[in-house]
């Protein structure tokens, strides 16, 4: 795999109705047309992030179809929805064995060996912080989860779910899963993570998953950090197991040894990455292009380049807007400054056509949109411009930006990546206004003359070497962007 490679996130169950229908046939992961392996790996894909492959939970779903929020979300996305196309949350898992939608066990392998033989990676889904109400631990290992008491329930019922024995001697009240900063989540059950069973049985978990796969992206995985658990379960820790000495991941990690993506928030990135994760997200990046400031976003750009080249860089994933619409006439550059860092680029299914509209993941079914040619010609083109091995072997750096006069140099981010001869710029206006600025670009390759070639546009700019050591002077309109690539007379 690259060294800063690019990752493709499909959901795989609107996906596979997508093909059933242009095809006629009900489609599973079985029989994939090879075509669409091949147009996924056309782009420059290393890895397909298939989410949403696992047996999704009865009670989970009951409650998809019932809750009165869901559905005006499913009118938003899906004018005309019906039951059918609820198969509900691939977050409330009853087993983590792929649905039959998917074309079980059958499905992934042959997903996954279609991808390798394009040289491409499989990643799937592993949530360490809950599972379904109807998974097979809740009757045989009520243990592995967070339980109250009748009194819980009664001074707090939105936290618990009574769950009767298998036997029906026993009523338990099982916890709900969450995070400390939000409501329970009602269709989970929260697994007790200081219980050193559980994290045994997760581990277990680990490693079935991986003899059908390359990777996982784990989610919302700082909350099985021992100090998070405990202080979203403090009312409860002493009622459960001791806190353990070491921490969950850099066990698994190192004992189910693959590649492994952080979801991850509250600056908790580089801690997961120092507990064996080999990319974390890099949401900070995306929430401070969506509020065009450019001061805060070059700011971020200077963290420690180890650090940041583990950083998974997106604008779009299953949870976030789209980004078309989201970043308000700046995804030109928001684009070009993303996917030109250094980290794991991250892509979502329609992101490349410029889809408008999220839907749940509950859906199984995504409403038909009509792409926008701009969108999907400027993700052609940069895609393009990354497949030369500079933007993945060469060393990148931020630039310094002067005054071009006007004052507004302080809207543009630039950056440079070079390997040998090689080099390219990149500059892009994150205002919205017209901005300009003289670029400092340092050390250049031999030559007394040179021609920038401008990937996005194929506009070629002649500058003699004087007038790069002097500073390239740039003006873009708002939300514009260069991705200049250097060539000698």
């Amino acid at each position: 795999m690259r060294t800063h490679p690019h990752l493709y996130e499909i959901s795989a169950w609107p996906w596979l109705e997508r093909l059933s229908s242009r095809s006629g046939r009900r489609v599973t992961l079985i029989d994939v047309p090879g075509a669409e392996w091949d147009a996924i790996a056309a782009t420059g894909m290393d890895v397909v992030y298939l989410m949403g492959v696992w047996q999704r939970s009865a009670v989970g779903r009951t409650l998809a179809r019932t809750d009165l929020a869901l559905l005006g979300e499913y009118d938003r996305a899906l004018p005309g929805w019906s039951m059918d196309d609820v198969p509900g949350s691939p977050y409330s898992i009853q087993a983590y064995q792929p649905e039959a939608r998917m074309g079980g066990w059958a499905g992934v392998d042959a997903a996954r060996a279609a991808l390798a033989a394009r040289g491409m990676r499989l990643l799937l889904d592993f949530i360490p912080n809950h599972l379904g109400f109807d998974h097979a631990w809740i009757g045989a290992h009520p243990e592995r989860f967070v339980q109250g008491t009748l009194d819980d329930y009664r001074a707090a019922p939105e936290l618990f779910r009574p769950i009767e024995s298998p036997d029906g001697r026993t009523l338990r009240f099982i916890a709900c899963g969450r995070d400390p900063f939000l409501p329970p989540w009602r269709d989970v059950a929260q697994l007790n993570l200081f219980n050193p069973e559980t994290r045994e049985a997760l581990v277990g978990e680990l490693a079935a998953i991986a003899r059908h796969c390359d990777g996982v992206r784990c989610d919302m995985a700082m909350l099985a950090l021992n100090d998070v658990f405990a202080r979203t379960w403090s009312e409860r820790v002493d009622l459960l197991w001791r806190q353990p000495e070491r921490e969950f991941w850099p066990d698994a990690t190192a004992r189910v040894p693959m590649i492994y993506l952080a979801e991850v928030y509250w600056d908790r990135e580089y801690q997961l990455q120092q507990q064996g994760f080999h990319f974390t997200y890099d949401k900070r990046l995306l929430d401070r292009l969506r509020h065009g400031d450019a001061g805060r976003v070059r700011g971020h750009l200077q963290a420690d380049p180890a650090y940041s080249a583990r950083l998974a860089r997106f604008l779009e994933n299953h949870d976030e807007a789209r980004s078309a619409d989201a970043l308000d006439g700046r995804v030109r550059a928001a684009v070009v400054l993303t996917f030109t860092l250094p980290g794991l680029r991250f892509f979502f299914d329609g992101q490349f056509a410029g889809a408008a509209v999220r839907a749940p993941v509950q859906l199984g079914r995504w409403a038909p949109e009509p792409d926008r040619p701009e969108i999907r010609e400027l993700y052609a083109r940069v895609l393009q411009a990354l497949r030369d091995p500079l933007f993945h072997d060469g060393s990148w750096s931020l630039l310094d930006v002067r005054n071009a006069g006007d004052g507004t140099h302080g809207n543009l981010i630039a950056s440079a990546w070079r390997l040998d001869r090689q080099l390219a710029v990149i500059a892009v206006n994150l205002s919205g206004r017209e901005s300009h600025g003289f670029l400092d670009i340092g050390h250049l390759p031999p030559g007394d003359a040179f021609d920038l070639v401008d990937a996005l546009t194929a506009a070629r700019y002649h500058r003699t070497r004087a007038d790069l050591e002097n500073g390239l002077y740039v003006g873009l309109n708002a939300g514009d962007a260069h991705l200049l690539l250097l060539e000698g007379d």
